[in-house]
């Protein structure tokens, strides 16, 4: 039975909980992965590669691309994967005719869609990319534009998704790139700049102010491109969901926390009591959101700066943020890109949009495991990144929190196997 369209998060209660909860492979490091696997020279195995929405459109475009990919489960996380991918030492083995370009659909994947449209340049023939309504209206213009530097032709209007890109093969040749509306178009470059015989600028005053860009540069640098096996850290955004959970419950941990600091979001338990300002340029990356519907819980107003990019991603999340916390009672005021958070004590229950966005989704879950009332529309949506969420909030502790949730129509407590995405 599929997870119902609306559910009710009932909040723990008892005593403080002993869990070690462990979360799938990050999104952010299997996608960059799975690219840099494609552009071996020989196989590459992933070991704890997450198996989410997102991960298995990336796989899909790959095996389109022509690209032999092995798939197999792993025992130790559910929602994770060895993947196993034969590289083509840089080579594209299918592509289209302007006639009939080659069809690939990104979802409303940001990685993939940036990382593909990069990766199809070496190919030698013509690619569509096109994905959800959703991701034609996320911003594509400023890789377009460092692409047609690098000398490739890119069709699409308004420079948005659908797009036709002419690949034609490595060249010689020099880009910079913005990052002012997602780092990932540079990630994208970076990832296909060694096989493609590109020089990539960062358009960033300080490379330490892009920890996402930073991130890609040392998979690069550390990635066995002459065929092994690479390690997939567990997803540090995600694992903010239930380290967050300690400001009302002891103790929750998250199994194997990666302490690497590829990782911006690996950071988040430092931020568990909050300082007066957080920026989503410097502190936190996607787990800032965490924090976020986290603040009104806490004992004083926090200012979250730098949130421009929140706009542009699954959903407008600034908006989406400071709707559904208003709706529970919170004052949250914006600024700009900036959101302040007042602490309430009077927060309620309410009836939580989800915005088609995995993040909001498990963001108000977590808030339902303190306000009671909390009551999610589309749960399902955070198969993009982390299929068995529910799961692990229901699951007995240690593996779990031990959380009771309702559908939320008939009131039933829901099972295990009704809880899967």
């Amino acid at each position: 039975m599929p997870l119902p369209d609306l559910i009710e998060i009932e909040p723990l209660s008892g005593p403080a909980l002993s869990a070690h909860v462990t979360v799938p492979g990050s999104k952010s490091i299997t996608n960059r992965a799975l690219v840099l696997a494609a552009l071996a020279d020989a196989p590459v195995t992933l070991i704890g590669a997450l198996w989410s929405e997102d991960t298995q459109v990336m796989v899909e475009a790959l095996s389109q691309l022509g690209f032999a990919v092995e798939v197999r489960p792993e025992a130790t996380e559910p929602a994770n994967r060895t993947i196993i991918v034969h590289g083509q030492s840089g080579r594209i083995p299918a592509a289209g005719t302007p006639e009939k370009p080659l069809e690939l659909f990104v979802g409303n994947a940001g990685t993939v869609a940036r990382f593909l449209a990069a990766l199809v340049c070496l190919g030698h023939g013509v690619y569509r990319l096109h994905g959800t309504e959703r991701m034609h209206q996320r911003p594509q213009s400023e890789l377009f534009h460092a692409l047609r530097q690098l000398g490739y032709r890119v069709d699409a209007t308004e420079d948005r998704l659908p797009a036709l890109i002419h690949g034609s093969g490595p060249r010689n040749a020099f880009c910079n790139v913005s990052v002012r509306d997602s780092s990932q178009f540079a990630s994208a470059l970076l990832l296909a700049a060694p096989r493609g015989q590109w020089l990539v600028e960062p358009g960033i005053a300080n490379i330490d102010e892009a920890p996402y860009v930073q991130m890609t540069q040392r998979m690069v640098r550390q990635f066995p491109n002459h065929g092994g096996v690479y390690v997939v850290e567990p997803d540090a955004s995600s694992g903010s969901y239930f380290w967050g959970v300690n400001l009302f419950k002891e103790s929750v941990e998250v199994a194997h926390w990666p302490m690497t600091g590829m990782q911006i979001d690996a950071d988040f338990p430092r931020f568990l009591k909050l300082p007066a300002e957080v920026s989503r340029l410097t502190d936190l990356g996607d787990s800032i959101m965490t924090a976020i519907v986290l603040a009104p819980l806490g004992t004083r107003p926090v200012r979250f700066t730098h949130l421009s990019r929140l706009r542009v991603q699954e959903c407008e999340r600034v908006v989406a943020l400071r709707t559904e916390l208003t709706k529970c009672g919170a004052k949250v005021i914006e600024d700009d890109d900036t959101l302040t958070v007042e602490p309430s004590s009077q927060l309620h229950g309410a009836e939580i949009e989800t915005y088609n966005d995995h993040r909001v989704a498990m963001c108000f879950a977590l808030l339902g495991l303190k306000v009671p009332g909390i009551r999610l529309r589309n749960p399902a949506c955070v198969q993009k990144t982390f299929p068995n969420f529910f799961q692990k909030l229901a699951a007995e502790p240690p593996a779990g929190l031990g959380a009771i949730i309702r559908h939320g129509h008939t009131r039933a407590a829901l099972t295990q196997s009704e809880l899967a995405a």
